[in-house]
């Protein structure tokens, strides 16, 4: 275990003084129910939010804040921390109840994984270290262009309230599988359609589908 979170560090450019928090931050429920990475991806989303929060202000200080809030759902929703959970390897290191090395590690646990090493980090080292990691992660994304990436769900919403005056209507139609493994079908209409369903292991990636298949049948 030393020898996997030595490497860890050093492929993140960070020595822990406790590694316990390393540990515990690529360490899944289905491994150790009791001494896991959730209270550390809870907090280390919220300070993913802080900390590119602040950098758009900083970048954009001319933006309307709805400019702003899409910027930052595209920038710290799940498939961007996926993105960059990948682009570290990470999931060559998270501790899995299934412990086989041909285990294949759900994009969700992923990305859940690198909230959590933000956690992490923060609790070991601060938060300018925690901000710095974050910033030199997300930096590519966030120079990207000055485009707002407007997702289906938010297009599909202002579709709706222009034409209707109402928003769209997501139903749960079914949930499936193991709670590590997750599979939400939902559907969403219009005051004028009829549904459109769309699958996903969240909620809110059954929702963004759905409304994409909307989106792409009234284009």
């Amino acid at each position: 275990m030393s020898d996997k979170l030595n490497i860890l560090q050093k492929k993140i450019n960070i020595k822990f003084k406790d590694l316990n928090y390393l540990k515990k931050s690529i360490t899944h429920k289905s491994y150790d129910p009791y001494n896991n990475y959730e209270k550390l991806e809870f907090l280390g989303d919220r300070i993913l939010g802080f900390v590119i929060s602040k950098k758009l202000i900083e970048l954009y200080p001319d933006k309307k804040e709805g400019i702003l809030d899409k910027k930052l759902a595209s920038l710290v929703n799940k498939n961007k921390c996926l993105e960059v959970a990948k682009f570290i390897g990470l999931e060559k290191f998270i501790l899995l109840g299934n412990k086989s090395s041909n285990t294949k590690v759900e994009n969700k646990i992923i990305a859940d994984s690198i909230e959590a090493l933000i956690g992490a980090i923060y609790y070991d080292k601060g938060f300018e270290i925690s901000e710095k990691f974050i910033l030199n992660m997300w930096k590519n994304f966030i120079n990207l262009s000055e485009e707002t990436i407007i997702d289906s769900k938010t297009k599909l919403q202002e579709y709706s309230l222009k034409k209707f005056k109402s928003l769209p209507i997501y139903k749960l139609v079914s949930s499936s599988g193991p709670r590590h493994k997750p599979k939400f079908l939902i559907s969403v209409r219009l005051k004028d359609t009829k549904l459109y369903e769309g699958s996903g292991d969240s909620k809110k990636k059954a929702e963004q589908n759905a409304a994409k298949k909307l989106l792409d049948n009234i284009k």
